[in-house]
């Protein structure tokens, strides 16, 4: 069966994420993440992609993207990773074979105000609750590094929502945002659901074809 095509609409905040094959760590070294942030770089460039956000983990990565027209996200998608897998491979020689990435990329639409500060908070805070480092800008293949001058500067864009002027300190207590906020963005994040309220929710999934993410999992029961 054909997979569904991508409907991702410009002006909408998406939190986009993809894992390497096998859960393998493909990030090891400086020149690994030094490598992905150029190519990142350069996908800003050639799709003129607003970036709100990001963290490198060993097998992993998050992006926060805020696309200006519709189809950005696709396109600047499928070159980020058909890029980064064609010059991971040349990179690491005849060793390296197969898939570099578990599929295609997974993302989903978040909404503006407490929500997308909320997402920033869980992206940059990875590193934190990996207890990979003791303070969030520590880890410097990340935006919170970035907004902190812990490396060279990196094209970080403004999101739709202001940040908190505390804001190193609201990402170090993202074990404490709401309850609720959690439980769905974990949701959002498993099945590619709107993150957001639920009037939101019910209008952003119906636009991009989503209303599946929302539906309960299972049969539904019979009377």
């Amino acid at each position: 069966m054909a997979r569904p095509k991508r409907i991702n609409k410009g002006g909408v905040v998406y939190h986009v994420l993809n894992r390497a094959n096998g859960r393998l760590k493909i990030f090891k070294k400086p020149s690994d993440f030094e490598a992905f942030e150029q190519i990142l770089s350069e996908a800003i460039d050639r799709f003129d992609m607003r970036l709100c956000g990001y963290c490198i983990m060993s097998n992993h990565w998050h992006l926060v993207l805020w696309p200006k027209e519709d189809g950005d996200l696709s396109a600047f998608m499928k070159w980020l990773s058909v890029t980064h897998s064609h010059r991971w491979h040349k990179s690491h020689g005849p060793e390296s074979c197969g898939h570099l990435y578990q599929g295609r990329f997974k993302s989903f639409p978040v909404q503006s105000g407490s929500y997308y500060r909320n997402l920033l908070r869980y992206v940059e805070s990875n590193p934190l609750r990996a207890n990979l480092v003791d303070k969030p800008h520590d880890w410097q293949w990340s935006s919170c590094a970035v907004r902190y001058g812990v490396k060279k500067p990196f094209k970080i864009a403004a999101g739709p929502t202001r940040l908190a002027k505390n804001w190193l300190d609201s990402v170090e207590d993202y074990a404490n945002i709401d309850e609720k906020e959690k439980t769905l963005l974990n949701e959002s994040i498993k099945r590619g659901a709107p993150f957001g309220e639920e009037y939101w929710q019910e209008k952003i999934a119906t636009e991009l074809d989503l209303k599946s993410t929302l539906k309960p999992l299972g049969r539904p029961r019979k009377n």
